[in-house]
């Protein structure tokens, strides 16, 4: 019995010995130092990029919108037709409705009176302009006053005179300039002490003027704006009545061009000047400059109008 005994203590250890050299922890009444094989993870060596190969050799060629010519069509690319035959109908399905100029203005008096809104409203206009010139260049955002042939604001602009001739100042009082001087008024501005609209100056004085260049930023004179010049009194009066136009965000333009309750010819006259103004400032060879024009009142919806209704028959007149 004892041999048997002994026999089986004996495969016992053994196998506790085998156990331990695989790596295996085995705990024991007796606390033993058994080596263990730690696992082995090979890896992958990372792909040595070759120097010798030029990168990006080739630009990606950027895709071009694709134009869709629907003139010979029987309804527009993308679209269910031309126009609805229901009068309620998905607008996304259906190509947006351009108005002719008159016709637009004709609708937004007639949505005033559909909808019980104030008869005395402004009349706003929003052009999307084409920026685009030959080489990659831009026409670049300009700032200009324009006469409007039937003034809509009742109150003059307040304008401010830079000279130093003390007759033009004299002269620029008179007539309605709310300030009128020279370097002396240069702290007040500074301080906030004074301030106006518009600023016009002679061109001998702007050199002094270069300290006001941050305080007054787009309203600092400049020649291109027409509020440089030796006439002071002809300035000075367009400034007082003038319509300031802006580009904004680089390409849009948006500005009142006359109230609801005027007449259609003037809020039309009104337009039509705006126009040519803003076209002005690209040459006509370019092709159209304003790529999408919008007029609505304070109240209305936007309507989408023809800009070209207004404009072909000045272009025609200039070539001629």
């Amino acid at each position: 019995m004892a041999t048997c005994t002994r026999t089986v203590w004996k495969v016992v250890a053994g196998c506790q010995r085998q156990l331990l050299r695989a790596g295996g922890p085995a705990y024991t009444g007796a606390s033993q130092a058994a080596p263990r094989n730690l696992p082995v993870r090979t890896l992958a060596a990372v792909k040595a990029l070759r120097k010798d190969k030029k990168e990006n050799t080739e630009k990606e060629v950027k895709k071009e919108k694709r134009v869709i010519d629907d003139k010979d069509r029987h309804k527009p690319y993308g679209r269910t037709a031309w126009t609805p035959v229901d009068d309620v109908y998905v607008l996304r399905y259906y190509p947006r409705t351009a108005y002719g100029a008159a016709d637009a203005i004709d609708m937004l008096k007639n949505f005033q009176e559909l909808d019980f809104t104030p008869h005395k409203q402004p009349v706003y206009i929003d052009l999307k302009l084409d920026m685009k010139l030959e080489k990659k260049k831009k026409v670049d955002s300009f700032v200009s006053t324009v006469h409007l042939p039937h003034p809509f604001n009742t109150e003059r602009n307040k304008v401010l005179v830079f000279t130093e001739d003390a007759d033009q100042a004299e002269a620029a009082k008179q007539n309605g300039a709310v300030f009128a001087g020279g370097a002396e008024l240069i702290q007040p501005i500074l301080n906030d002490e004074i301030s106006a609209d518009f600023y016009v100056a002679v061109p001998d004085i702007l050199p002094k003027l270069v300290s006001l260049k941050n305080k007054l930023r787009k309203k600092f004179p400049k020649g291109k704006r027409g509020s440089v010049g030796i006439h002071v009194l002809k300035m000075l009066e367009l400034f007082q009545t003038g319509h300031e136009v802006m580009v904004e965000s680089d390409c849009y333009v948006r500005t009142q061009i006359a109230m609801l309750d005027m007449p259609k010819e003037q809020i039309f006259a009104n337009l039509q000047t705006i126009l040519l103004d803003v076209c002005s400032h690209r040459p006509a060879n370019m092709g159209p400059f304003i790529e999408r024009a919008i007029i609505a009142s304070h109240t209305s919806e936007a309507l989408w109008f023809k800009s070209e209704d207004v404009l072909p028959k000045a272009a025609e007149q200039k070539d001629e």
